[in-house]
């Protein structure tokens, strides 16, 4: 178990899973052996920042962002799923599309309506980040997703020590090359966040992150 997942949050894990999926007439029996198999997958060793701790991070703010979604709970599953394969390694949206089928094959036979499992697979894609949203179940979604960017300064320092722990399998000066790139490309953005409520709290600490974070791998070499 993740160190900073306390047994509280991961309790509140389970019981948020189990009321969704509450909403499709699914008991705790029937909901318990999915979630087993979303805890697996979120422990597996070679993840140190894709892991329970940022799903219960993304849902977390998704409840600061649901008052003008219209199908909020496609958005909830999209958080559960959107990282449920994950391999650094991987190339393109490899990691996206497996996910978005794991979510298919998972939820089809508890009664999840395709429509709604459509939408939550659709939004998953876009965690890519490669498009703007342009519906509020994208933006809140995306938004969630990137949030950890407007992190206070001890938070940041943890979540890109891990990502460099995600990427152990790749040299030092590739790994920089490749981090400043990324960094760059979100800074290049004309905005990180599209939801108010972000724009106005995390869009500049996000942006004094990620060039913080840009500098230091310049300087430390």
């Amino acid at each position: 178990m993740n160190p900073y997942l306390s047994p509280e949050r991961f309790e509140a894990l389970q019981q948020g899973w189990v009321r969704l999926l509450a909403e499709w007439g699914c008991t705790p029996v029937q909901a318990y052996p999915v979630f087993d198999q979303l805890v697996t997958a979120y422990a597996e060793p070679h993840r140190h920042y894709h892991t329970l701790e940022h799903i219960y991070e993304m849902f977390r703010v998704v409840g600061r962002l649901s008052a003008a979604l219209t199908d909020p709970a496609a958005v909830r599953l999209a958080v559960w799923f959107h990282d449920v394969v994950y391999s650094p390694q991987a190339h393109g949206n490899a990691n996206e599309v497996r996910s978005a089928e794991w979510l298919h094959v998972a939820l089809a036979p508890l009664g999840v309506p395709t429509a709604t499992r459509d939408q939550a697979a659709a939004l998953i894609l876009l965690t890519t980040h490669q498009h703007a949203p342009t519906t509020p179940e994208a933006v809140a979604l995306l938004d969630a997703d990137l949030a950890i960017l407007a992190a206070a300064e001890p938070r940041y320092t943890r979540y890109a020590a891990a990502i460099r722990q995600e990427y152990a399998h790749i040299d030092e000066a590739a790994y920089r090359a490749g981090r400043r790139a990324v960094l760059e490309s979100f800074l290049a953005r004309p905005q990180i966040f599209h939801h108010p409520y972000l724009l106005a709290e995390g869009e500049s600490l996000a942006r004094h992150n990620l060039t913080t974070e840009r500098d230091t791998l310049l300087m430390d070499r």
